[in-house]
């Protein structure tokens, strides 16, 4: 099961992304896009404080739903337009593998707009 931090260097470590605070501390948003003036797209989430840990990503529609039939810890997205985002409570049901390509998805999601 992947830890905060190692959650945290995956998202981090796709092109031209960075971490924001928009909504206070409680949230950590990853960005991709400039980083001036706070700009940029969001493609993740992250409840601070939570255990288990609460990610949001972006999702193609059918697949958000395909998801969230599949997997109990696939939610709809928290505060978020549900039709374009799950979010996912790490929990280990989700092998690590493809709770990253989820995050990959949602990076390429947001980044090819």
């Amino acid at each position: 099961m992947m830890t905060l931090k190692e959650i945290h260097e995956c998202l981090l470590s796709f092109p031209n992304t960075w971490l924001d605070f928009p909504f206070g501390q409680e949230v950590s948003v990853y960005k991709v896009g400039h980083n001036e003036n706070g700009e940029g797209k969001m493609f993740a989430l992250i409840a601070e404080n939570t255990k288990p840990v609460r990610i949001s990503l972006k999702c193609d529609p059918l697949l958000a739903e395909k998801l969230r039939e599949t997997y109990e810890t696939v939610l709809p997205g928290y505060h978020l337009n549900k039709k374009h985002w799950n979010t996912i409570i790490v929990t280990g049901q989700i092998p690590d593998d493809e709770l990253k390509s989820f995050m990959r998805l949602s990076y390429d999601l947001v980044s090819s707009n």
